[in-house]
């Protein structure tokens, strides 16, 4: 038993390290060094959006990702669930909404990634990452913990999709010899199935819940 909490906790550690340094590369790269984000703008085949909401949507995009990244592992330390469980259902709460609110410009920005495949696969993560989401909330209002650790634990696998990505687009790039858009698009679908076959693992060996 101790050792299995070990485990968890060594877990919840990895996962909120990896969280702190993804949330430090993207606020770096996307609000510091390229704020009017003209580098992903350029690596599209055409770009017909209208600049400004595209930039609005996509800001609010990552910001509420962010929250979730950030939300997402505090909801699994086991010490606050068990100590604070009013602070672990505000957290739930704050993580829950983060996403409800993320799914329109998660939407708008998706129509517009470059590429059918990807924009197809982008929206495929959204519907799931909501769905997940969403199902985690109807359990724990049900009072069915375990179902709700199982399909907020999908949920915040999810949430690493956008790291995913960026780790499987220079293998199908360079690796692979593909073109950036098939890349792209490779690595979107790619990351559903990595991080959705994660999670079914975590749940399995109870890594985290």
């Amino acid at each position: 038993m101790k050792n299995r909490t070990e485990k968890k906790h060594t877990a919840v550690i990895w996962l909120s390290v990896i969280a702190l340094m993804w949330i430090t590369h993207t606020l770096t790269k996307n609000f510091v060094s390229d704020p009017a984000f003209a580098k992903l703008i350029a690596l599209k085949e055409s770009f017909t959006a209208d600049r400004s909401l595209w930039l609005f949507m996509l800001r609010a995009h990552i910001l509420l990702a962010i929250v979730s990244l950030v939300t997402g592992p505090i909801g699994a330390i086991r010490k606050i669930r068990q100590q604070s469980p009013a602070l672990h259902r505000w957290n739930g709460r704050i993580y829950i909404v983060s996403i409800l609110l993320n799914f329109i410009p998660g939407l708008y920005v998706s129509w517009f990634a470059a590429g059918g495949l990807t924009v197809a696969g982008f929206l495929v993560l959204n519907i799931l990452w909501l769905g997940t989401t969403w199902l985690g909330y109807v359990y724990i209002r049900r009072k069915d913990v375990v179902r709700h650790s199982q399909w907020i634990l999908r949920s915040f696998f999810l949430t690493f999709a956008n790291l995913t990505i960026h780790l499987l687009l220079p293998i199908g790039q360079h690796a692979l010899g593909l073109s950036y858009v098939s890349a792209y698009a490779l690595a979107v679908w790619g990351s559903m199935l990595l991080n959705g076959g994660l999670a079914e693992i975590a749940i399995r060996k109870k890594w985290l819940i």
